[in-house]
């Protein structure tokens, strides 16, 4: 734990959908360079490996259990934080399909958790920060929040959506202390990609994994680490003269555009 600079020693931060993937990552991260976590989870379980991952390695951190999606869930977990100082917004989920083919369940079940559920962690997790004396934000938007990709028309707006409160509030808390940026990653290799290769290419997870790696002009797909190390980045006083930025880590993939 003490490889890295300590640029959070001292410091409180919240990741949610903490479990897994990008967002373990960068829990991971934030402990290693002195951060007390709190994993922000609805699967406890999965939150509670991140913190036993973190606690292994000698950092600070603890399971806060809560649905982004729900308002009341999201007031307690976030009433049950003393202070605050880094917030990332990482909880979202993924849908294929066109205007068509996406039904308004399908819409809907997307606005919960990657709109209404960074709504959710802006709405609450500015109000700490400003009771801290300000702080940063991170939000994990996507490539597809600033160009169309094919089968994406109710991820592309929710990520869409993710930016655009990411450019509101660094606007309206610029004077009080808050910064808040967003990352727009390309494809991630994480337990998500494996699964959705493994459930829709049966027998051929191999050369669909060689298939979606290359797609990226940088020949392979990105690593949760890598992600994780920009959101600290970003996070850190290092970044202090940054707001309302969104940051591309996306393998040269808007090079195809």
């Amino acid at each position: 734990m003490t490889s890295l600079p300590q640029r959070f020693a001292g410091k409180q931060a919240l990741v949610t959908g903490g479990g897994s993937g990008i967002g373990r990552a960068i829990g991971v991260r934030l402990a290693a360079e002195g951060a007390a976590v709190a994993v922000l989870e609805r699967n406890a379980e999965a939150g509670a490996e991140t913190v036993a991952e973190i606690r292994a390695a000698g950092g600070t951190a603890h399971v806060l259990t809560a649905d982004v999606s729900v308002t009341e869930s999201m007031r307690a977990a976030f009433a049950s934080l003393g202070k605050l100082d880094v917030l990332v917004n990482n909880a979202g989920i993924a849908h294929v399909g066109d205007v068509v083919s996406t039904t308004a369940e399908d819409l809907d079940r997307i606005y919960a958790v990657n709109v209404k559920g960074v709504y959710h962690g802006l709405h609450f997790g500015v109000q700490k920060l400003l009771a801290s004396g300000g702080g940063a934000v991170v939000n994990l938007a996507s490539l597809a929040s600033k160009v169309g990709l094919a089968d994406r028309f109710a991820y592309g707006m929710s990520k869409g959506a993710v930016y655009t409160m990411t450019l509101s509030v660094a606007r309206d808390f610029v004077s009080r202390g808050i910064r808040c940026n967003c990352v727009c990653p390309a494809r991630v290799h994480t337990p998500f990609v494996d699964g959705f290769i493994a459930k829709n290419y049966p027998g051929k997870e191999a050369e669909t994994f060689a298939r979606l790696s290359a797609a990226q002009p940088i020949g392979r797909m990105g690593e949760p680490a890598e992600i994780a190390a920009l959101v600290a980045f970003l996070c850190s006083d290092e970044a202090k003269f940054i707001t309302g930025s969104a940051y591309d880590i996306d393998g040269g993939a808007t090079l195809l555009r």
